[in-house]
């Protein structure tokens, strides 16, 4: 009777935290919220996937960021100017570092509407997730253009 208690408890624990046994899928769904926010322009969405610590590096970025902040003032330029915004993640890889880190990379597309004309750039892209605490937070970005 007790280990059934200790193995519903267990259960109860994992189910209430959202813990998955799969580092991948939970790493993927954290890279989808991030382009819903893009595609939203949703600053506040977007920030709040990144970890406190985190590196970024975007494609107009002159340096790299590495407080809040900035990936806020980044983000506020590049998602409430020239909208509506989308972000699409096209062919990509996903690889396990460990239990708690996932890289995923690949090459993706951004659109966008300047002086009413869509245009759109292709880019490569990698996001670096990790567990911190209970959630999956995103500890490293970088976008790039794809060359011409």
């Amino acid at each position: 009777m007790r280990a059934f208690l200790i193995a519903c408890a267990i259960l109860l624990a994992v189910h209430t935290t959202g813990a998955s046994a799969d580092p991948k899928q939970d790493a993927m769904q954290v890279v989808e919220r991030w382009a819903k926010a893009f595609t939203d322009s949703d600053v506040d969405a977007i920030v709040a996937l990144y970890a406190p610590d985190a590196l970024f590096l975007g494609t107009q970025s002159k340096a790299v960021v590495a407080e809040p902040s900035g990936i806020r003032k980044y983000f506020e330029n590049a998602l409430l100017n020239n909208r509506p915004r989308g972000a699409k993640l096209n062919d990509h890889m996903v690889l396990d570092a460990s239990d708690s880190a996932v890289v995923v990379t690949g090459l993706d597309t951004v659109t966008a509407v300047r002086d009413g004309q869509p245009v759109s750039a292709d880019g490569h892209i990698t996001f670096v997730v990790a567990k911190r605490g209970p959630d999956w937070k995103i500890i490293h970005f970088h976008r790039s253009p794809l060359p011409k």
